[in-house]
């Protein structure tokens, strides 16, 4: 009774209810007992690694292949393992095989001429490094993650040692029995897939699965499917959230950024939304338009598309744009509040003169011509016009994968979250220029800091789940736009997004988007402060974590920021960053010793890592390592476990004192 002492009657009366509860799942001493023990043991074990990545935008050969070589940490794992005991190519080899398993084992037997003794060896090298990975879980979790067709033998193979000699046959015998059943190569794959799920124990997204790249549909069956994960909500993210909410001017910004990057396949295959209304209308309406300045930005020489489509896609690119803007007008018109009409743009053409005109000075445009324009109400949709606009929200509403993929988000996803210090946030803070936390207005109401986030992913839920009927349903469908462009949202903050100014005027200055006083000031260490505090985000090492804006890495711009209490680690896995930024992609990898930030080179290709091994180039940079390693009781989840210990010890204390009985076994 001694390690109980401090429990008293009076705790247990308070809380008399909910121990009853719990003694449905602990119903004798015993029960109670080794739950105890259990969890006071998993408190004591080494902090599963945490994965960070941002601002994937649809780049899904190079997000699973870093999903699989978990930033790296498979390949670290195979080298601490194997050191000299083998030669780099051999190393190379296997990790290659833990990548991509099945189709690594088809290439090797095209290949080995001594099968037999390449399963002998891979599987014994194979079965080391699931004993490594497996070594910071308990059993009872590494036997959840196994499996089921396989869960005994792996079993035995990870708790065994071949170090023991009364042990070496039995293992022995274990694996010349996998190769004579013929099962090596879905036992190898089986071991491969839960060596890549145990290296990385949570994974965190911080934002933009969406837009640019050919795969976000992709990307995110592999998520849907994924063990521990979690989003926070970028702006990509938001506007395809708002498009299947069913926004007709997210719609449209979704649809023209996929003609710009020349991205149909995610629209039409991946989702399954007819685009055969706006090509046809398209075709016809920009049919003497060369649309030059609509030309998707492709690869030509990679290009799956002939110089035909290309010209329907710059079509299309430009159709879908001009409806963008009149949409929008009709929602800056019914949103004064949004306090955007300096978006309104189109009644500043003089279409005689084909100039733009704003106070007071003249623009060139280098193209006005605007079949669908009618001058005298220029924001007014043609009748064609208003017929596409039906057919392609009807197809995004209806569409099955997409709600299926949004209703992963909104399940996973939020637009922040606080993990084990470390405050997670897609884009910004909304800032005054004195650092205060800026308040922004919504319904009335001023919201700044942790309630202007929450407030904001509330809106977005009621923009999607809410019934027509509900109060705010409207305004919030509307919302789920402005927080795409609007400058006071704390997925964009910026003064504009200058859509019509980049595709029609020359004039770089009047181009120019001001980034919102956050994203200057996050580099002062008292400021970070402030926000972590305002986010009760505790501990020694606490830090920010940010993705969207890319770090320039070819201009020796720094991922670090705030001395360290700052990370910002969108590097570019976007190609049409990568010219911009230098690289491809930062990500972050925060283990039971500390952080390591990794910038990747360029991925390849899918095809290269397996038949050639070649992996990403990745270089590693400590960013902070504990002086001592971290445990599960040092973490979010060690406070919860340490909690219910101490519930499960009022609840023994309840049965030995007879305040509660012990329940008869079944």
């Amino acid at each position: 009774m001694k390690a109980y002492t401090q429990i008293t009657s009076e705790m247990i009366k308070q809380d008399f209810r909910y121990l009853e509860l719990l003694s449905h799942n602990f119903p004798t001493i015993a029960d109670a007992s080794t739950e105890i023990i259990n969890l006071e043991a998993i408190l004591n074990l080494p902090k599963g690694t945490e994965h960070f990545l941002a601002d994937l935008h649809g780049e899904y050969e190079a997000f699973q292949h870093v999903l699989r070589n978990a930033s790296g940490s498979i390949k670290r794992k195979v080298n601490e393992i194997f050191g000299n005991t083998l030669r780099e190519m051999e190393k190379k080899e296997i990790c290659t095989l833990i990548y991509y398993p099945e189709q690594k084992l088809q290439l090797v037997k095209e290949k080995e001429t001594d099968l037999e003794d390449w399963y002998v060896i891979t599987l014994n090298q194979l079965v080391k490094v699931c004993q490594n990975v497996s070594s910071k879980y308990t059993r009872s979790k590494v036997r959840k993650a196994l499996p089921p067709e396989f869960s005994y033998i792996i079993q035995e193979l990870l708790h065994e040692s071949s170090m023991d000699p009364n042990k070496q046959a039995y293992i022995n015998v274990i694996i010349s029995t996998i190769i004579d059943t013929h099962r090596a190569d879905d036992f190898i794959t089986a071991l491969c897939n839960l060596i890549q799920r145990l290296t990385i124990d949570s994974l965190h997204i911080l934002g933009d699965i969406f837009d640019r790249g050919v795969g976000p549909h992709i990307i995110m069956d592999i998520l849907c499917g994924y063990h521990n994960f979690d989003i926070q909500w970028g702006n990509h993210d938001i506007l395809w959230m708002g498009a299947a909410s069913g926004n007709d001017c997210n719609i449209a910004n979704v649809l023209r950024m996929a003609m710009r990057y020349g991205n149909l396949s995610a629209i039409e295959d991946g989702y399954g939304i007819n685009l055969l209304p706006l090509a046809t209308f398209a075709m016809e309406t920009y049919a003497d338009d060369p649309c030059e300045y609509f030309m998707p930005k492709i690869d030509k020489t990679a290009s799956p598309f002939n110089e035909k489509t290309i010209r329907l896609i710059s079509q299309m690119h430009k159709a879908i744009t001009v409806i963008q803007f009149k949409l929008e007008a009709e929602t800056i018109r019914r949103r004064p509040e949004f306090k955007m009409d300096d978006r309104l743009l189109l009644h500043h053409i003089d279409f005689a003169r084909k100039v733009f005109t704003l106070n007071g000075k003249d623009y060139e445009m280098r193209d006005c011509y605007f079949p669908t324009i009618d001058p005298a109400d220029p924001y007014r949709l043609t009748d064609e016009e208003k017929d596409i606009v039906d057919k392609l929200h009807h197809s995004f509403v209806g569409s099955e994968k997409l709600r299926k993929h949004i209703k992963c988000l909104f399940r996973y996803g939020c637009m922040y979250n606080v993990c084990n210090s470390n405050l997670l946030f897609h884009a910004s803070m909304p800032l005054n220029a004195d650092g205060t936390l800026k308040e922004v207005d919504i319904l009335g109401k001023k919201y700044k800091g942790r309630n202007l986030l929450e407030r904001v992913g509330q809106l977005i839920r009621t923009a999607y789940f809410a019934e027509a009927d509900h109060p705010e349903k409207d305004f919030a469908l509307d919302f789920v736009w402005y927080l795409w462009c609007g400058k006071d949202s704390p997925a964009f903050d910026k003064s504009k997004m200058a859509t019509f100014e980049r595709y029609f005027l020359t004039d770089k200055e009047i181009q120019k988007e001001t980034k919102g006083h956050y994203y200057e000031l996050r580099d002062r260490e008292e400021i970070c402060d402030m926000i972590l505090d305002e986010f009760g985000v505790e501990g020694e090492h606490r830090h920010i974590i940010n993705g969207h804006v890319p770090v320039k890495a070819v201009k020796g711009e720094k991922p670090i920021k705030a001395n360290g209490k700052l990370m910002v680690i969108d590097g570019g896995f976007s190609k049409a960053y990568q010219p911009e930024t230098g690289i491809a992609g930062y990500t972050l990898v925060y283990h039971s010793r500390g952080f390591e930030l990794v910038q990747h080179e360029p991925f390849t290709s899918t095809q290269k890592a397996i038949e050639e091994g070649i992996d990403i180039k990745s270089t590693t940079q400590i960013v902070e390592l504990s002086t001592k390693r971290m445990m599960v009781k040092d973490t979010d989840k060690g406070r919860e476990l340490m909690v219910q210990i101490e519930d499960l010890k009022k609840l023994l204390v309840a049965y030995q004192n007879g305040l509660i009985k012990e329940k008869p076994a079944n």
